[in-house]
């Protein structure tokens, strides 16, 4: 178990000043010129070393991804985006950092934004996140007054100005590309990839998107060095993690703890245990809706980092978005419901996505009542891969593997509510003779 002394969001449950003045009380925007003074190469160096991976699902290595920007300007301005568009759902733990303790990603913007050599980072916040935006925006504000950002940001020699752009609500704008079509005024679709973000992204010029946790620790780690953050997790899975747990726990929460966690200490630690204890676990969707969920007996001795689940489960750390469900849940009817997420938000770019999500749909609303033919489970299974890996953005892959985890794990349930359904359609055909 994490102690407090190691944990780097320290207001996490708002229990204390969200200001500059309860920030710099908790060790923020300490020391942060001297940081900056270290220079660029070094910055990026600490953090290959800290073996930081991004916080956004994808577990890029943060400090391997900074080091795509080019060294030398080429005449282009450089752009930090920040991707604060927190629509996948179940994750809800961006949000918690921009509302309680919005200084470590505005320091954090600040330091990464002068490691790329951008002097404006974009945060691009979700639609809905209306009082993060505020609290965001006050913190913005009470920076510049400060002189923390602006001209010679922080005494530092580095001018830098940092923009809060409100999103519109649409769930492919948290994909990197289509932030950058929405930050420019376009409709939100995601772009064909080469060129990828750092040769051509805002406005063409070399753009890095980052994820609101990734670009939130960096201050930390510079300033307690990238050997303690690498202390915590598995090779190649190091350091901190928020984690967001919903659905069927006695005490749903948001946690910052560290990765490799196994996940019986996770949810009996913070969450009070399952509701109904652990024999009433029926599946988790470890990492946020598009990963695949797993059997509830596969998951107690799961580690809850990258490789682990990706590897031993089939299924992924995302998000770290954590939902549980009992022996109660229609597992058909919950993964239904995703299916319908995913066809309501595809752009329709590609043919794949925007055909194939509300196939799908269909199809699984007709197995939720057991409406359909046995054979007809190979056909969707089908259909998920011939959608997955053929899209410019992942919308379709999460569309895809959700349900190719009901079909992996839960086949049964599926095949017996079809032979139920035709049961009672026979007993009622010979009841009506």
């Amino acid at each position: 178990m994490l102690s407090d002394q190691d944990r780097i969001f320290t207001n996490l449950y708002g229990m204390h000043e969200r200001t500059l003045r309860g920030a710099q009380a908790r060790g923020h925007w300490d020391g942060t010129a001297a940081i900056i003074q270290k220079g660029r190469d070094w910055i990026i160096d600490q953090m290959k070393a800290s073996g930081l991976r991004g916080r956004g699902g994808a577990g890029f290595p943060t400090g391997l991804k900074w080091s795509f920007m080019p060294k030398e300007s080429d005449g282009r301005p450089s752009y930090l985006v920040v991707n604060a568009d927190e629509s996948e759902p179940g994750t809800c733990k961006d949000r918690e950092i921009m509302r309680h303790d919005p200084h470590t990603l505005i320091e954090g913007c600040l330091i990464a934004s002068f490691a790329m050599q951008a002097n404006a980072c974009y945060i691009y916040i979700r639609g809905e996140y209306i009082r993060e935006k505020e609290a965001l925006q006050a913190a913005i504000d009470e920076a510049y007054d400060a002189g923390l950002v602006g001209k010679n940001a922080a005494k530092s020699g580095w001018d830098f100005d940092i923009y809060l752009h409100h999103g519109a609500g649409a769930y492919i704008c948290g994909e990197e590309t289509a932030l950058l079509e929405s930050l420019e005024g376009k409709k939100g679709m995601p772009r064909m990839k080469p060129p990828f973000p750092a040769g051509a992204g805002l406005y063409g010029c070399p753009t890095t998107v980052n994820n609101v946790e990734s670009i939130a620790v960096v201050p930390t780690i510079l300033r307690r060095g990238p050997e303690w953050f690498a202390g915590f997790g598995r090779a190649n899975n190091a350091g901190t993690k928020l984690f967001a747990i919903s659905g069927h726990v006695n005490n749903p929460c948001v946690v910052e703890e560290a990765m490799s966690i196994s996940f019986e200490e996770l949810i009996d630690t913070h969450c009070g245990g399952i509701k109904g204890g652990w024999d009433n676990l029926k599946a988790v969707i470890p990492g946020g809706s598009s990963v695949p969920c797993v059997r509830g007996e596969n998951m107690r001795d799961a580690i809850m980092d990258f490789d682990y689940l990706r590897g031993d489960l089939g299924s992924g750390l995302g998000t770290a978005a954590v939902i549980v469900m009992d022996k109660d849940t229609d597992i058909i009817k919950a993964i239904w419901r995703l299916a319908k997420f995913y066809k309501h938000e595809s752009c329709g770019q590609c043919t794949p996505c925007r055909e194939g999500t509300g196939w799908m749909m269909r199809v699984m609303e007709r197995l939720v009542h057991g409406n359909a033919d046995p054979e007809e489970i190979d056909m969707l299974w089908d259909v998920t891969k011939q959608v997955e890996g053929h899209t410019i953005c992942a919308l379709g892959d999460a569309a895809a593997w959700p349900i190719q985890g009901l079909i992996r794990n839960f086949r049964d349930e599926i095949e017996d509510r079809i032979k139920a359904q035709q049961t009672g359609r026979t007993t009622r055909a010979v009841a009506a003779r």
